[in-house]
């Protein structure tokens, strides 16, 4: 990674205007971010102000187990036990730590399990524990005696729910780290071998890492939670190893990042493929393993993450408890080394590429797991272009085609040719024929499969019918970035008169000019030729020319959607260019 300036590399994160309205805060934590007391001044404060609205909030019955009582009762602790806390040692703060232990011990089953997530679930019940036993750790130290009862009841909990934890079963592949995560946590407090011997059992199966730094579920959510899962094992146990998967993936994060910290998220296999997430979750693991490792790229990102908007609501206010809890959060950063805001990542493992010109960004995606199924688990966005210049932000562009109501262009994979990335995708819909005799039934009660082309399933033995009047659409992307600009060239041939249609979906809110406004929803819009404009705030994206040929608009999903009446049409400024097979178009977006 390229050394630029600390302050061109928060100013070229965040944009000049964000840049300009936050200092001299930012200028302030990111050059001389204060002294390192004065910082852990502002920790104790937000805690200080969260347990004020925690006395208010626990005032009346608590009637739900919510994860978030595992911090509420953390942060009380942590306020009780901080010696500059204004909390510090104040009996008022006890009877609700009491509350909360007393309603998780009442709502805890007999195998130690919860009900909240799933029903009687080990793996929701490790992440209540983290912050549980985050609590337990603050408060083992402290012996005042009006602690007895939560303390003892603490105890109570944990152990019951170490054995859930040590005999309970997942459902997905990071449960299994959060499960030894807590595991550890409590063999921590209550050493059991018994506990430790689990932790190896999940471990011996793998912690799958591709080289370019991604877990198996390819999703930012549950790597937030992979990392600290990871870290958490490794100090414990201790197993230093563990801390390597959780570097790359925090390098693979970066990369993902776009200027106001939200996350590339397209190449998900999890719900987060549609809903991006913040790298504010991440703070954690950058800090830790800054001072573990002295990482100075780390520290940097970690002092980035200060600045952006929700840090003190989302982070910071349950920080105390991470400081009391391991010691080595206390110690320095290292001096920050700014990360490369200038970079062309291919991500070859999930065919995603990600280009950061300073302030501008451009994502290109071609991994969708094949064949397509629409489940959790499994990557099948269409989204295969995003770009953002500052504020201005094209969510995403589609393709799609009425070729046998397939629907979405999906490419099978990314071939980067000289300074080009190609997308491609065959497809073949085939009629069929009759059986031949040899699987021919008395009944007529055939195997109930799916068409070989994955449309749709019948009780028609599709296998093994021989085809005919095959039909062939083929269409590639090509996108070739100069400079912070795209220039992307779409061809779709083979079966002629096939109907195409090119969606960009604007961030709501802007401003779009040159464009015609379609009759129908209020944000839907043409281009018939020419250039067209979208504006947000200062920064403004120019993109076209355009192309309008027709207008059927609706069923851009195909069957697979259709069939259950659904729709992958999300919140934004659609913009449509329409065209007739064989269709030749080149677009520039900049």
């Amino acid at each position: 990674m390229e050394t630029i300036s600390r302050q061109s590399f928060l100013q070229q994160c965040l944009g000049i205007g964000a840049f300009i309205s936050l200092s001299p805060l930012v200028a302030n934590a990111w050059a001389n971010r204060t002294t390192d007391d004065d910082f852990y001044k502002k920790i104790v404060l937000a805690n200080n102000q969260e347990v004020a609205k925690l006395l208010k909030s626990l005032a009346p019955e608590i009637t739900e187990v919510r994860r978030r009582s595992g911090y509420e009762l953390a942060n009380l602790a942590a306020a009780f036990c901080e010696p500059t806390s204004q909390y510090y040692q104040k009996e008022e703060v006890v009877p609700y730590m009491a509350k909360i232990i007393r309603f998780l011990v009442k709502a805890q089953h007999a195998d130690g399990t919860l009900d909240f997530g799933n029903l009687a679930s080990p793996p929701d019940t490790a992440f209540i524990l983290e912050p549980l036993c985050a609590a337990g750790n603050i408060l083992k130290a402290n012996d005042s005696a009006s602690l007895r009862e939560v303390k003892s009841l603490l105890k109570e909990f944990i152990v019951k729910a170490g054995e859930a934890l040590r005999l309970g079963g997942v459902h997905t592949p990071n449960h299994r780290w959060v499960v030894s995560a807590a595991l550890a946590k409590i063999n921590a407090l209550f050493p059991n071998p018994a506990y430790v011997k689990r932790i190896h059992e999940w471990l011996s199966e793998g912690v799958y890492c591709d080289k370019d730094g991604n877990f198996l579920e390819r999703s930012m959510n549950y790597s937030a939670v992979i990392d600290r899962s990871l870290i958490t094992i490794g100090r414990l146990l201790p197993m230093p190893s563990l801390f390597e998967p959780v570097r790359k993936n925090l390098g693979l994060v970066y990369y993902h990042s776009e200027p106001n910290g939200e996350l590339v998220t397209v190449d998900s296999r999890r719900q987060d493929q549609y809903a991006p997430i913040n790298i504010l979750y991440f703070y954690h693991d950058y800090y830790y393993l800054a001072i573990n490792d002295n990482n100075p790229e780390f520290a940097a990102i970690a002092k980035y993450i200060e600045t952006l908007k929700g840090f003190d609501e989302r982070v910071l206010s349950d920080l105390l408890v991470y400081f009391l809890e391991d010691p080595l959060y206390k110690k320095p950063l290292p001096a920050p080394k700014a990360p490369s805001v200038n970079f062309e990542k291919f991500f070859t493992e999930t065919n995603l590429v990600r280009i950061r010109r300073n302030n501008t960004t451009t994502t290109i995606f071609g991994g969708t797991d094949f064949p397509i199924i629409i489940a959790s688990g499994r990557a099948n966005s269409p989204n295969f272009f995003a770009f953002r210049k500052g504020e201005a932000i094209l969510k995403y562009m589609r393709f799609s085609t009425d070729f046998f109501s397939t629907g979405y262009f999906h490419s099978q994979g990314i071939t980067k040719s000289g300074s080009a990335y190609i997308l491609h995708q065959k497809i073949e819909a085939p009629y069929y024929q009759p059986l031949p005799a040899k699987f021919k039934r008395a009944d007529g009660n055939y195997k109930h499969s799916q068409s070989t082309d994955g449309r749709f399933w019948n009780k028609m033995d599709f296998e093994h019918r021989p085809q005919s009047n095959i039909n062939t659409l083929e269409t590639t992307i090509r996108v070739e970035e100069k400079n912070g600009s795209n220039e992307l060239t779409f061809s779709s041939k083979g079966t002629e008169g096939v109907h195409v249609v090119i969606e960009f979906c604007f961030k709501e809110g802007g401003n779009l000019t040159g464009l015609k406004k379609l009759d129908g929803p209020s944000d839907n819009y043409t281009l018939e030729s020419g250039q067209g404009t979208y504006s947000y705030g200062n920064d403004s994206i120019k993109f076209g020319p355009g192309v309008f040929k027709h207008t059927k608009l609706t069923g851009l999903e195909g069957e697979l959607y259709s069939s259950h009446f659904g729709t992958l049409r999300t919140e934004g400024m659609h913009v449509f260019f329409t065209g007739i097979t064989p269709f030749e178009h080149t677009v520039t977006i900049g």
